[in-house]
Formats: C-alpha cells, sequence, structure tokens
C-alpha cells in the first residue's frame, strides 16, 4: 500500500513539472522579444490617407519589422480600415488639394499625424488645418515624431575608409533653379572664383537614379545649398548627395551651430565661415591633400543612417506612440510651423 502512494505521489509531481514546463515554454513563445514578430493584440494600426508624391509602396508582408525591426506596429493604405486605426497620417502635399478628409468618421480617440518633410517656404495653406491634427511628423527636432533624412550612427572605432579618387574640384546638382533663390544668387558669385561642373535638369544634364553618387563621387566638393534657409532644414544634399557619395559638402543652409547638432564641425564647409564667395573659392582651389583628409576623420567613429523609405518613417510613429501627449492639438499649425 506503501509503493503504491509513493508511486502515485511520483506519478503527480511528475505531471506538475510537465505542466510546469509547459507553462513556462508558452510563456517564453509569447512574451520572449522578437517570438512575436510584432502581431499581438497590442499592435497599434497606422492608416496612411495618401502616399507621399502618389508613390504606393509594398504593404503585403509586416514591413515595421521585417524591414525595420519595430514591434507591434502596422502599416495599412486601406481606408475602410478608418475606423479601426489607432493612427491616421496625411502628407501634405496632397492633402493641400484634396476634399477627401473624412472628419465626419473619425473615432474618439483617433491621432492624425500631419507629415511633411518640405521646408515652410514651400508648405501652403496650413491654416486651414488649425484643431485638426493632433501631432506632426517632420524633419524639425521639435516634431512630435522626429524624422532626419539622415543620421550619423556610432561604430566601432576603424581606419578602413578610403577617399574615393577625385577627378573635379566641385559638382553640384540642381534641378529647380530659380535666379532669385539665394543659393543661385551665391552660385553666380562662386562661378567667377572656382569651376563649378552642373548636372541636374536645370543643366539639361540629368542624371540617372544610380547614376548620381558614381558621378559625385569623382568630385572633391559637393554645392549642398538648400532651396531655403529654416532651422534644421537640413536635407538629401548633405546626407546623400555629399556624404553618401563621399564628397565634403559645402553647405548654405540654417546657422553652422544648427549643422552641428547633427554631424562634426569638421565634416562640412559652411559658406558663412568666409567673408565672400571669393574667399571660399580660394580655400577650395588651394586645399592640400592632408587637409582634405581631415574632412573624413569621422567615418572613423560613426556611419551614415540615411531614411528615404517612407515606410520606415511612418513605423517610427509606433516607437514614440505611447510617449506623446495623448491630448495634443495643433490650433494653429502654420504659426508652429513658420516660427
Amino acid at each position: 500500500m506503501i509503493l503504491v502512494q509513493i508511486y502515485c505521489f511520483k506519478a503527480i509531481l511528475s505531471i506538475l513539472f510537465v505542466t510546469i514546463v509547459c507553462i513556462f515554454i508558452l510563456f517564453i513563445t509569447q512574451y520572449v522579444p522578437g517570438n512575436d514578430k510584432g502581431n499581438d493584440a497590442a499592435s497599434l494600426l497606422i492608416l496612411i490617407w495618401y502616399w507621399p508624391f502618389h508613390k504606393t509602396l509594398n504593404l503585403t508582408s509586416n514591413v515595421c519589422y521585417d524591414l525595420y525591426g519595430i514591434k507591434n506596429c502596422q502599416l495599412t493604405d486601406n481606408r475602410s480600415m478608418l475606423v479601426q486605426a489607432d493612427v491616421v497620417v496625411f502628407h501634405h502635399k496632397e492633402l493641400q488639394k484634396s476634399s477627401d478628409v473624412p472628419y465626419e468618421m473619425r473615432p474618439p480617440g483617433q491621432k492624425w499625424v500631419w507629415a511633411s518633410l518640405e521646408s515652410p517656404s514651400n508648405v501652403m495653406d496650413l491654416e486651414k488645418w488649425n484643431h485638426t491634427f493632433n501631432w506632426v511628423l517632420s524633419y524639425r527636432q521639435d516634431s512630435d515624431i522626429f524624422v532626419p533624412y539622415g543620421k550619423l550612427v556610432l561604430h566601432s572605432p576603424s581606419n578602413s575608409f578610403t577617399i574615393p579618387p577625385k577627378t573635379g574640384l566641385v559638382s553640384w546638382v540642381i534641378s529647380n533653379y530659380k535666379s532669385i533663390h539665394e543659393r543661385a544668387l551665391l552660385y553666380k558669385k562662386l562661378f567667377q572664383h572656382v569651376t563649378v561642373d552642373i548636372y541636374g535638369k536645370a543643366a539639361k544634364k540629368e542624371l540617372c537614379p544610380k547614376c548620381l553618387l558614381p558621378v559625385v563621387s569623382k568630385y572633391k566638393f559637393y554645392l549642398a545649398f538648400e532651396n531655403s534657409i529654416h532651422r534644421d532644414y537640413i536635407t538629401e544634399k548633405m546626407w546623400y548627395n555629399s556624404f553618401e557619395a563621399c564628397a565634403v559638402p559645402v553647405v548654405l543652409g540654417p546657422p553652422r551651430t544648427n549643422y552641428e547638432q547633427f554631424v562634426p564641425p569638421d565634416s562640412f564647409i559652411h559658406v558663412e565661415d568666409f567673408e565672400s564667395p571669393e574667399k571660399l573659392a580660394r580655400f577650395l582651389r588651394t586645399m592640400n591633400t592632408s587637409q582634405y583628409k581631415e574632412f573624413f576623420k569621422w567615418r572613423r567613429k560613426y556611419s551614415l543612417k540615411l531614411f528615404q523609405d517612407w515606410r520606415e518613417r511612418f513605423c517610427s510613429i509606433c516607437t514614440v506612440y505611447h510617449s506623446l501627449p495623448q491630448e495634443k492639438i495643433y490650433h494653429n499649425l502654420q504659426e508652429w510651423f513658420k516660427a
């Protein structure tokens, strides 16, 4: 009888042990980061009301997780999902010409995001959207969802970077050339003292998308001149056309101190550092090899991270969603953006 009780007790212990192990495995499967691939019930649903510039991108997979490692975040452009969406994001270029903003169907608590990477000089009709948007997605550092054109990422110190061979001095790729723009006025003065090879639509020498980097990489310097001067407005002209092409950017934009919030002070040349275009031109013409190499020191510690996919920008809403003020609303969007 005692032996039977002992065997029964052991059997109960075995069953209990197996049960505990199963529960533990189930817990690990459900809750260890990375195992759910961002598809659990807590996922946020982001509805893209307009694709920027009408360029529709693929959403067939769980792009936020699969491409960018952002969990619990789903993108859709299916407008029938409006009521279920946690966030609806509107790109301004399409918004300003639209007549299909779903005011009457907006459910309580749903957050609306105004999105634009253009400068205030190129954004119109903001006054129409007062009292509409909860959050802003833009290049401005004080945006609710801050999405710069690029950033530098720390990596282990390395000396492996090699400057590509240079056969030219200064290049500029320009499509929208207007003689009244500050960059056009500066170019006219600079060109009197140094040769600038111009490409792009304005020069009737357009470069295919895959051609830009190989062409610009052959030049020592690139004119990263912004089309308008505004705080934090530092675009692909520096991040992609210059840094990605391994050319030193000569920048025209916000003050040097603003650039230095994004990149090291010795990684670029600011036009305001010179008393005149003539002195800037002389600096570019007379720079020796040792001086030139100094502009690439940052690559020993940093890698370049570009933000070019609008899906990544929209996925980034999920990374800050729970930290944003839930009751916020922009009563005067134009006043904020033009400041």
